[in-house]
């Protein structure tokens, strides 16, 4: 098994969210991709292999405001409370030499509910 660097980790991370963000069927089943929220893992289980796992924000639709009237009749607050965001675990294979996805899917509801695979 080869070791891999924290920066080749963070440059397939970064395909992988590429590719997530740019995939249709993603954004309507989990919505856009916000952040990532931390690294669990990343390895190279065989020879010319990235595997990488993180943790991801997805929104889907309304903005996440909170609608907190505002003293003196001046409206109300636009503070992000976060609304409508799930927190995904991502586990991704990268080709070490192209930078090609080559499998993800991202698991709900910390792996106990239905899971979504990146078609690639």
């Amino acid at each position: 098994m080869a070791k891999i660097s924290e920066k080749e980790a963070q440059s397939a991370i970064d395909k992988v969210v590429a590719a997530l963000r740019k995939d249709k069927k993603a954004n309507e089943e989990l919505g856009q991709l916000k952040q990532v929220n931390n690294i669990l893992g990343f390895g190279s289980p065989q020879k010319g292999k990235i595997a990488v796992r993180f943790n991801a924000s997805f929104q889907k639709g309304g903005k996440g405001l909170s609608s907190i009237p505002l003293p003196f009749g001046l409206g109300q607050s636009n503070k992000s409370e976060g609304r409508g965001t799930m927190v995904g675990q991502v586990k991704a294979s990268v080709n070490e030499q192209t930078g090609k996805v080559m499998e993800c899917s991202v698991f709900r509801d910390l792996g106990y509910g239905r899971a979504f695979n990146l078609k690639v």
